[in-house]
């Protein structure tokens, strides 16, 4: 692929790019303590953990779905390990069940999009509701959930390093690396792609679209697993009250910021590492700046319904697309 300068401002991708550069330019300069090492470092542990759910949705936006649930799923997950191993479950176990939650409720969620047809924005809109729900009636009973103070698998993932890198950011850079792999290397992710592009055309051609729909709702959840546990350990808890904060919204904008279109059919992991960059460090210069919570979600709403039409533009709704929806 040719990655010239001059082609690369030319696209959606330039574009963010620059804006990346100019806003980290400008931060650098108006903001003492942002080029500090404490301040850089909070900045790429949170952005590892936006960018490692971005990645979940980009496959997902990929193949001309979204998953709404993936908030509820983290949290649900999370939150159940959380109780079990404070109730004296051993850990192997507790990581076990939650993973197994969380793999079961991606491919409910996956069987109710493929073999009910339902849009994917609605299942899973419904699903992230039924699924906190039910969380919260049979599973904990409390919003915020402790890491147990003696459980050093916790402690490890948030304070250990790996040649000076901290873990959690080693965790993002490890599944960037497999996604990747996954998306340009292998028939499954090659599908994903002709998915998004015509489903109908995908399905024949020999590829098995409702247990691949399955399998991806899994992944995603999964994957959101993993995040859910990278901020339990990086905040030694995690809160509930997520599924009803504005992190979708930040994930979303990662997608359609980097350049992954809602049509599908297209998109990198290099679309998410760029989304995510811009989307971290417009966060942390905000909350350098004690920029208010209202003023935040202005400032990404804005941004992200200035890139849904973007996307809008480089990416015409076909004829397919207009007749099916979007999600």
């Amino acid at each position: 692929m040719n990655w010239s300068l001059g082609k690369m401002l030319k696209t959606q991708e330039g574009v963010v790019l620059a804006l990346t550069a100019g806003t980290l330019v400008l931060f650098a300069i108006f903001l003492p303590s942002f080029l500090t090492a404490g301040n850089l470092i909070s900045l790429v542990r949170s952005m590892s953990i936006l960018g490692l759910l971005s990645l979940a949705m980009a496959m997902v936006v990929i193949s001309r779905g979204v998953d709404i649930s993936v908030i509820a799923t983290m949290v649900v997950s999370v939150s159940w390990v959380l109780v079990l191993q404070r109730n004296g479950v051993p850990l192997g176990a507790t990581l076990l069940l939650g993973g197994l939650l969380a793999a079961l409720v991606g491919a409910l969620i996956g069987a109710v999009i493929a073999y009910g047809e339902i849009p994917p924005i609605f299942a899973t809109l419904a699903a992230g509701s039924v699924v906190y729900g039910a969380g919260r009636t049979w599973l904990f009973k409390l919003e915020m959930q402790n890491v147990p103070p003696d459980s050093s698998f916790f402690t490890a993932i948030g304070n250990s390093q790996i040649f000076g890198i901290p873990v959690i950011i080693v965790v993002f850079a490890g599944f960037c690396i497999l996604v990747h792999l996954f998306l340009t290397r292998t028939r499954l992710g090659w599908a994903l792609y002709a998915m998004g592009n015509n489903p109908a055309a995908a399905r024949n051609s020999g590829f098995a679209i409702r247990p691949l729909t399955v399998g991806l709702y899994t992944a995603s959840s999964l994957i959101a697993f993993v995040a859910g546990l990278l901020i339990a350990a990086s905040t030694n808890s995690i809160n509930a009250r997520l599924y009803n904060s504005t992190m979708i919204y930040d994930i979303l904008l990662i997608v359609v910021l980097g350049g992954i279109g809602l049509n599908g059919g297209h998109g990198r992991v290099r679309n998410v590492l760029l989304g995510a960059a811009l989307v971290g460090i417009l966060l942390n210069g905000m909350t350098i700046l004690n920029v208010n919570f209202t003023t935040q979600n202005l400032v990404k709403g804005v941004v992200l319904l200035s890139a849904i039409v973007i996307d809008a533009i480089l990416n015409p709704r076909d004829e397919q697309t207009s007749q099916q929806g979007d999600l």
